[in-house]
């Protein structure tokens, strides 16, 4: 039986998920971070399987999992919860980037006999106030889609107000072709926006703990945890292990893959049970 049950005031929708291979190690179960998708961890995902069996998941509104105006953090976790519920799976190992790391957060202090290992990436259990995110989500609903012919087109388009080459791109993997050709948005970006509040906020009460072995990945270039936020994780997580890899950025899993997959390899033998 698995030992955890969703939150009763939640509903749960289906999330879609890619199988990066491993199949007979422990599992990984990777959980991507805001206007992201599981599409974000093939090659990563591809490098952790030669220790894990890495399964990434496609949050509610993104990637292709299902669709609900409900973004509450009950709701986030509930989704992962019933997704494990329905592989089968009572036992596992967690990763989160960004957003990711917030909702996996919480479902290790919801449901710890879920969780044997939790990795968490460049995200603080902490409120956030950065105005990025909305200017970004601004910048894709200003963007005009009708005529639009190209994504190198829509990428000039959006020069003006991201001018981060990567962060276009990034952004841009939630544009699509409709049936008829024409470009769309593949998430709902209304409802995300809607949501911003919400996943901006700490996803934990100051009296939840998760207490198993739990690695804070952090990225040196990157000011979404400062030094201030060790002890808060350390009043959440009390075994946790925080550790920085200096030349990365928010993104280590991109930036220095070789590293990041080094150092989640030696996380998870710290939990004792990766091959």
């Amino acid at each position: 039986m698995v030992p955890f049950a969703p939150a009763p005031s939640a509903v749960a929708v289906p999330l879609a998920s890619r199988d990066f291979g491993g199949a007979g190690k422990v599992p990984l179960v990777v959980v991507h971070g805001f206007l992201g998708s599981s599409r974000n961890w093939q090659l990563t995902g591809r490098d952790l399987s030669a220790h894990v069996h890495v399964r990434a998941l496609d949050l509610r509104n993104h990637g292709e999992s299902g669709r609900a105006a409900d973004m509450s953090w009950d709701a986030l976790v509930t989704d992962v919860l019933s997704w494990c519920a329905e592989q089968g799976i009572s036992r596992a190992q967690f990763l989160g980037h960004s957003l990711g790391g917030k909702i996996l957060m919480r479902l290790a202090c919801v449901a710890p006999a879920l969780v044997e290992n939790l990795v968490i990436v460049d995200i603080a259990p902490k409120s956030y106030a950065f105005q990025s995110h909305r200017h970004e989500l601004a910048a894709l609903l200003d963007l005009e889609l009708a005529g639009l012919t190209t994504r190198a087109e829509a990428e000039m388009r959006l020069e003006g107000r991201v001018p981060d080459l990567a962060m276009r791109k990034f952004l841009l993997t939630n544009l699509g072709r409709a049936d008829d050709g024409s470009w769309r948005w593949l998430v709902p970006l209304p409802w995300l926006a809607s949501a911003l509040p919400t996943l901006e906020s700490s996803p934990l009460g100051n009296d939840m703990q998760f207490a198993g072995p739990t690695t804070f990945l952090l990225g040196g270039r990157s000011r979404y945890v400062v030094a201030e936020d060790h002890a808060m994780i350390r009043h959440h997580f009390p075994n946790a292990v925080i550790e920085t890899i200096a030349s990365a950025g928010h993104n280590p899993h991109m930036d220095t893959r070789a590293e990041f997959v080094d150092r989640v390899a030696v996380a998870l033998h710290r939990g004792g049970s990766a091959p």
